[in-house]
């Protein structure tokens, strides 16, 4: 069984989330359009370990997503997340390859991990041309609150968190035998 990690259009802690797919054995990298545009906007090569599979955002029907169904995958990362990313996916609209294939982890009842990147009032985060303060909306900081009250999705808000919550599943699946 394989990682399934989905990245989307956001920036802040994109290299660092590169870095810890990175770490991991067997990932199949599912790559949104917007993350795409993120990959170029900060020249960001993605150098992955051999064996890494990269689907990209390119049909209609997000055809990768039927692999959920065949078993592959114990667990699903969702890292970085924007807030519109975690917006669709608490009001259950699955139109991008990040969120479809949140919604057939949820319905294939693998567990997620997301990193919303909308975690406190105010943050700082990475722009391609250095740091920014950022000030999310309530809606945003609401919706992270909603989507961490998923069955099987734990929502982290800092790279530690995500690091920890990695850490914790590959120990988890080391006890399963």
């Amino acid at each position: 069984m394989r990682w399934g990690w989905a990245l989307t259009g956001s920036g802040h802690f994109f290299t660092e989330s590169l870095d810890l797919i990175r770490s991991l054995d067997g990932v199949d990298l599912f790559v949104s359009r917007a993350a795409a545009e993120v990959v170029r906007m900060y020249r960001t090569k993605l150098d992955l370990p051999p064996g890494t599979h990269i689907y990209r955002d390119t049909a209609a029907s997000a055809p990768p997503v039927g692999r959920f169904y065949e078993g592959v995958y114990h667990t699903l990362v969702v890292a970085p997340a924007t807030s519109n990313t975690v917006a669709k996916c608490v009001v259950g609209i699955s139109d991008t390859l990040a969120t479809n294939v949140f919604a057939q982890a949820g319905k294939c009842r693998v567990p997620a991990i997301v990193f919303a990147c909308d975690s406190a009032p105010e943050l700082i985060t990475e722009a391609p041309g250095g740091e920014v303060k950022v000030y999310p909306r309530r809606i945003d900081l609401d919706n992270t609150a909603r989507l961490a009250e998923f069955e099987r999705t734990r929502v982290v808000l800092s790279l530690d968190e995500l690091r920890s919550a990695l850490d914790a599943r590959r120990a988890e699946l080391a006890g399963r035998g």
